[in-house]
């Protein structure tokens, strides 16, 4: 990870990477973040679960950051999410389904840290 890309963009890559002892120095400890599908998470260590739970129903996991905005305290990311659902999540029953779906990240920074994301996507279509 370089230190000079966007906070954001370092947080979805130690994700995909599985190196989640990355988050301590990306997210703060009492971090909230708003995802779909019930994976909302209140603290660092939540998140951290929510990440190994999801790489492990998709091993495949990926986040194909297309652009990103950044502003003093906030960062925006417009990503491409894909994988192979392979066990169930996030309340999708995997049937070893390919996906690609658009999501927009949003975090608000405090202390050079995310203390809260947002993860918009259409979760609907993971269903079909």
């Amino acid at each position: 990870m370089n230190a000079h890309e966007p906070i954001i963009t370092r947080w979805l890559s130690a994700g995909d990477a599985g190196q989640f002892e990355a988050f301590d120095a990306l997210l703060k400890a009492d971090v909230i973040v708003h995802a779909p599908g019930g994976l909302s998470t209140s603290s660092c260590a939540g998140e951290v679960a929510v990440w190994r739970a999801a790489r492990e129903a998709v091993p495949d996991l990926r986040h194909d950051v297309q652009e990103v905005l950044v502003g003093d305290k906030v960062e925006m990311a417009r990503v491409i999410v894909s994988g192979t659902i392979k066990k169930d999540f996030g309340g999708v029953v995997a049937r070893g389904q390919r996906f690609e779906v658009d999501q927009a990240v949003i975090v608000h920074l405090q202390d050079g840290l995310i203390a809260e994301a947002w993860e918009i996507v259409d979760a609907s279509a993971l269903s079909e």
